[in-house]
């Protein structure tokens, strides 16, 4: 049995807090603290009772690559959800996922989680989709088709950081820290919500 996906009709304060309140425990991840101009595009929790999978998605911009979209999910081994933003094959990332030295690290709470580059399969529209942490050369018309996959563990469970466009990957050469917003309780009132939630 497949289990429900919740995801909100529009982000908002109330409909985070519903996220929440429905994830429960499982961690729900966010670039910490959001640059200015970056907001909460959108949010899933996958499971019913018992949560397996959460994802945010934040998008802003940056100076080298224009508007920019920052998908994190985490989940438990067999779940998909992260597989199905990447556009991988199967439901956890396979065999790249730790085969050799990481691409990337980023900050967990007090857990350096290490990452690794996963290929994906060409995107919607014929545009490639990129495989590695560098930037692919393409049109820039075609650079929103791009993604960039990174995958690693924390805590036990899959976590996935995907990057639209390719090239945006890039912004991991700076000390990105994750924070697991669950129990960030009335801070949550400062965060920005809105802009475009791309398919995933």
């Amino acid at each position: 049995m497949v289990p429900p996906l919740w995801r909100p009709g529009k982000p908002s304060y109330d409909a985070f807090v519903d996220h929440l309140d429905l994830a429960g425990s499982f961690p729900t991840y966010l670039p910490w603290p959001l640059g200015p101009g970056w907001q909460v595009a959108d949010f899933a929790v996958v499971g019913g009772a018992t949560p397996v999978a959460t994802l945010t998605l934040v998008s802003g911009s940056t100076d080298l690559d224009g508007p920019v979209e920052v998908i994190v999910v985490a989940e438990e081994a067999g779940v998909g959800l992260g597989a199905r933003c990447a556009g991988t094959i199967g439901a956890d990332p396979g065999p790249e996922a730790g085969a050799g030295p990481p691409t990337a690290r980023v900050r967990v709470g007090a857990q350096q989680v290490s990452l690794w580059p996963v290929s994906t399969w060409p995107s919607a529209g014929g545009a490639p989709a990129d495989t590695a942490a560098t930037a692919p050369v393409a049109p820039a018309e075609e650079l929103l088709w791009t993604r960039s996959v990174l995958v690693g563990e924390a805590e036990g469970r899959w976590l996935w950081l995907i990057f639209r466009p390719a090239s945006a990957v890039l912004m991991l050469r700076d000390d990105w820290i994750l924070r697991d917003v669950s129990a960030l309780g009335p801070s949550l009132v400062e965060l920005p919500f809105g802009g475009y939630a791309g398919d995933w």
